[in-house]
């Protein structure tokens, strides 16, 4: 079984790793991976939040809607 905190940090590496590849998509315009991949990161955050909902939060990337990136 693994740890609150492993769950808690591996939910908090993914999203950190999706919110720099939507900047590096919609800000930059260089992906660094394929779409495929992206679709795959973002379902494991998701099957995250679904199995433990107190990760899910207004700042997380399954909660935002694609393309509106702030750069402020």
């Amino acid at each position: 079984m693994i740890s609150e905190n492993a769950v808690r940090e591996r939910h908090k590496i993914l999203a950190e790793e999706i919110n720099d590849h939507r900047y590096r998509y919609y800000v930059l315009d260089t992906p660094v991976i394929s779409d495929g991949e992206f679709d795959r990161l973002m379902r494991e955050l998701e099957a995250f939040e679904e199995k433990y909902p107190d990760l899910r939060t207004p700042d997380s990337p399954t909660q935002q809607v694609a393309g509106n990136y702030m750069t402020d």
